[in-house]
């Protein structure tokens, strides 16, 4: 391969490139920095990874590529619109950096996802990832009002706007999310914005079976509550409701008594939650194969107990996403587990496996799979950006 170094180097300065491995990490400063690298890769043919903290390079098919394109020099919170609960902030900060900037006016993007100290804005919306506040504020989607993006041919692309109430042009925004860095670079994102609670308590409730739980948690569904987050830990030792609710002390203190009748009612006690449960999660990114699974929320309460049988661990917002952790041992059966998922209408994805277990990480290819493909075409002709990364190696 070419030696782009120097070529590099004269975009974004000698000390912003540098060797890793077999191949050359550049650190552009802005939006224009990142168009010049990329016309230079589509010119070269040369395969380009996006890189924030690093911290979900391994989920999707693995990439080698050529160029390694570092954000962490875009690592600004540009513009906090207080008044109209509205902010901008570029790719490279990391979540806990933008959240710590708005917390200053009693604001905060809600969303809880993984690794919040590492990972960064960018390979958050990329990998379309959100945790238990989804339950009463939507995921990404819901809550990214536009962005600006670097196509792979070099141009410069203004999505949305900065206003909650936006109609003009489409939302293309929306086709990055979740998109795994294969259709564009994300340099910016505009956010829309809540206020964070003032008075918010958290309780659970356990049970050695899951039926009891999985009662509860559908009826939290349904209660008239004010629930911000509710997620079901099953292992080992038996199943665990966690539920967050956020309002006035005196509103608190009536809703935990129902709530607490609730849980009488299936025969099992309620009891205030240790911090560390909503972190739960994450914990289960150290086992040895970690899988997402989509499902409906009534489907939640078996599919924890199929994850217990399988000798894993699963964590499972109330919505039905589940993030689950097992021994290799166990890795034979998940395409069993994958297939009863499909046919509910749900979904399997491997996040982490050994080698040696060679799954396949995104499992059924969906019938929508030929637009997604014209859609890759069309936005990266050339194949430079992630090549193969996503599902159906797009």
């Amino acid at each position: 391969m070419q030696d782009m170094s120097g070529p590099l180097a004269a975009i974004v300065g000698t000390e912003y490139v540098r060797g890793l491995g077999g191949a050359v990490a550049v650190a552009p400063g802005n939006a224009e920095e990142i168009a010049a690298v990329l016309r230079l890769a589509q010119e070269n043919h040369l395969a380009v990874v996006e890189c924030g903290g690093g911290t979900k390079q391994g989920w999707g098919y693995p990439v080698a590529p050529a160029l390694v394109l570092e954000m962490h020099r875009l690592n600004t919170l540009r513009e906090h619109t207080w008044q109209d609960m509205t902010c901008t902030v570029e790719a490279g900060c990391t979540w806990a950096a933008m959240q710590s900037g708005l917390a200053q006016h009693g604001q905060f993007v809600a969303v809880d996802p993984l690794w919040p100290d590492k990972a960064t804005v960018g390979g958050i919306v990329a990998t379309n990832d959100s945790g238990t506040l989804r339950q009463r504020y939507g995921g990404l989607r819901d809550l990214v009002i536009g962005m600006t993006i670097v196509l792979a041919d070099g141009t410069i692309a203004h999505t949305g706007g900065k206003v909650v109430k936006n109609v003009a042009g489409y939302d293309l925004h929306k086709l990055m999310i979740g998109a795994f860095g294969t259709l564009g670079v994300v340099t910016s994102v505009n956010f829309r914005l809540h206020s964070i609670p003032r008075c918010a308590q958290s309780f659970t409730v356990s049970a050695t079976s899951v039926e009891p739980v999985g009662r509860v948690m559908l009826a939290m569904l349904h209660a008239q509550l004010s629930t911000v987050a509710i997620q079901l830990r099953g292992g080992a030792d038996g199943f665990d409701l966690d539920i967050q609710l956020a309002s006035l002390p005196e509103v608190l203190e009536t809703q935990a008594g129902a709530l607490g009748v609730l849980a009488q009612g299936e025969g099992i006690r309620l009891r205030a939650a240790a911090d560390e449960a909503w972190n739960a999660r994450q914990r289960q990114l150290d086992a040895d194969v970690v899988c997402k699974g989509t499902m409906l929320p009534s489907e939640i309460a078996r599919f924890a107990e199929r994850v217990r049988g399988l000798g894993g661990e699963s964590v499972t917002q109330a919505g039905g996403i589940m993030i689950a952790g097992f021994p290799v041992a166990a890795a034979g059966q998940l395409m069993e587990l994958r297939r009863e998922l499909e046919e509910g209408g749900g979904s399997l994805m491997v996040l982490k496996q050994p080698e040696e277990t060679r799954l396949d990480c995104w499992g059924t290819l969906p019938d929508s799979l030929p637009l997604m493909r014209e859609i890759k075409r069309r936005f990266d002709p050339e194949r430079i950006l992630n090549p193969g990364r996503f599902l159906g190696q797009i």
